[in-house]
């Protein structure tokens, strides 16, 4: 009798569908039931059929050799479990090999960032800053009188009428008398009565001054205090300005920012790259919140990055710059000079880290080494590559793009000049400085309800200024000293993976010479103001 023929697309060969179905049944079974031995008799089995000589022997020699072989099996057995546990942990360290290599090659020329110490010229804000400025004035003559009591109380009883006591009293400053056995003493300098104010003490290591000057921040409608204390009067004035000047300056367009500062032609008379001459076309034109309008040689952003093959000045940048110390902001600008960075292409020039002065009536001289690191990533670095993977939003992604827009639309706002700026493609790096004040004014946003006017602001916020936010010196004062914001955004940014560092040599010497200073300056102040008479000096020319 024939077998039955097999239904159709089903074979009984031994690759057939069935065939694999019934080994995996047995091997199935076989694993339900166990083995059929016990773990001795496998035990056994192993040892008389492995090529190692430790286990066979521990089964068939006499009970002394049984002995030792067993110790010498298992003293290298933990040898060899103790260097594979070596091994696996060096494989899960991941530890990097460090490579460094010295010498010359062609190379990219490093972006250059030129500032002017002074971020406006005074000419063009002093009518906003006007009250500012009297304020100071006032008070600087009632700290520090220069002519007899008697003379000054009527000039002091006319200025009073024409200052704005309102934004005075916004932040005010004030002299804190320690007394012995009894609360400070703290006296308005502009509202002090008739006992007049307390003499100021130097500070000197020895002791401690008992008069001292302090700038008085406040919060909920004055109910909450605080006293910043100073130990110059210097310090106190100087703070004192920055926070007053920053709420007038912030409501300011960005046009208007730009106009009140430092022209490309009028800062920068000559320029020569190697042996080329370049001009004011090869720089790309940032406003800095700290220092003005900057200018950037070889950035990288629309023109293609210059390379440089020789070492030494005669192939690298020269300059000569005109900053103007005259029309400096007498309150806000306390050092002369141009103020410069050496930085990767299309990376923002934080200059307040990593830029330098260049002193007026100078020449100076830089020398310049180049260290390239290049860390391997995650999980070997806890670096990144481009700021991705990090939860702080870069605020200084579109800033050059979002300044453009804000000067050319005009009346347009800032959420509609950031929606046209986010599809520009000139766009900043990421770099821990960048990290780190974006996570600040993220801060300061999320805690005082308005940004600060020194860094670029997140979606759907608006720079401080007294009117608005009254609260916000206090605030922003507490967050700066705050430790444990401070470390968040340690915390929070990275290091990028791939840095390049400029190291610098600098030398100076006075330039123009004396014997030189006259015909050169009579040929700078010709080709820039087509002057016969010189309107150039020292005190406002550099050379680098």
């Amino acid at each position: 009798m024939d077998p039955p023929p097999l239904p159709e697309g089903e074979e009984s060969g031994p690759g057939s569908k069935m065939t694999l179905k019934r080994y995996l049944v047995k091997a199935l079974h076989r694993l339900q039931k166990g083995p059929g031995y016990t773990y001795r008799e496998l035990l056994v089995w192993y040892c008389n059929n492995t090529n190692t000589h430790g286990p066979k022997r521990i089964i068939s020699e006499g009970p002394k050799k049984k002995s030792v072989w067993f110790l010498l099996t298992l003293l290298f057995t933990s040898l060899v479990v103790w260097q594979w546990g070596i091994l696996v942990n060096s494989y899960f360290s991941y530890n990097v090999t460090a490579s460094l290599a010295i010498g010359f090659k062609s190379m990219t020329f490093p972006a250059v960032t030129i500032c002017s110490a002074s971020p406006f010229k005074h000419s063009k804000v002093k009518n906003r800053l006007k009250d500012l400025d009297n304020l100071l004035q006032e008070a600087l003559e009632r700290l520090l009188p220069s002519s007899p009591p008697n003379e000054t109380v009527a000039l002091r009883a006319n200025a009073s009428r024409r200052l704005n006591m309102e934004l005075w009293r916004q932040i005010p400053m004030v002299v804190i008398a320690e007394r012995q056995g009894a609360d400070p003493l703290v006296t308005d300098i502009l509202e002090a009565g008739s006992g007049g104010l307390p003499t100021l003490s130097p500070a000197t290591s020895a002791e401690v001054p008992k008069n001292k000057l302090a700038i008085k921040l406040c919060s909920q409608n004055g109910t909450r205090c605080e006293y910043r204390n100073f130990t110059s009067a210097v310090q106190a004035v100087t703070e004192w300005y920055v926070l007053q000047s920053t709420s007038v300056l912030s409501q300011m367009s960005m046009k208007e920012k730009i106009d009140a500062g430092y022209g490309r032609k009028d800062m920068i008379l000559a320029c020569l790259y190697g042996a080329r001459p370049c001009n004011v076309k090869n720089f790309t034109q940032l406003y800095h919140p700290d220092h003005g309008n900057c200018y950037i040689f070889n950035w990288g952003m629309e023109q293609t990055p210059l390379i440089s093959s020789n070492p030494g000045a005669e192939f690298g940048l020269k300059l000569i710059l005109d900053i103007n110390q005259t029309d400096y902001l007498p309150f806000l600008t306390w050092a002369g000079g141009a103020r410069l960075m050496l930085h990767d292409q299309k990376s923002f020039p934080f200059l307040k880290d990593e830029g330098i002065f260049a002193m007026a009536g100078t020449e100076t001289s830089i020398g310049v080494m180049v260290d390239e690191l290049r860390r391997i990533e995650y999980p070997y670095n806890d670096c990144t590559v481009n700021g991705s993977d990090i939860g702080v939003k870069n605020l200084y992604e579109n800033y050059l793009p979002l300044q453009r827009e804000l000067v050319a639309c005009g009346n347009c706002t800032m959420e509609e000049a950031k929606r046209s700026a986010a599809k520009s493609h000139l766009r900043t790096t990421y770099s821990i400085q960048a990290c780190l004040r974006s996570c600040f004014q993220k801060q300061m946003v999320d805690t005082c309800r308005c940004g600060h006017s020194a860094f670029p602001l997140p979606e759907g916020a608006e720079y401080c200024n007294n009117n608005k936010d009254p609260d916000w010196a206090y605030c922003y004062s507490s967050l700066r000293g705050s430790l444990t914001h401070r470390q968040f955004c340690i915390e929070s940014c990275k290091e990028t993976c791939n840095n390049t560092q400029y190291k610098m040599t600098i030398s100076m010497a006075d330039w123009p010479s004396e014997a030189s200073e006259d015909w050169i300056f009579r040929i700078l102040s010709y080709e820039r103001d087509k002057s016969e008479t010189i309107t150039l000096n020292r005190s406002g020319i550099i050379k680098l």
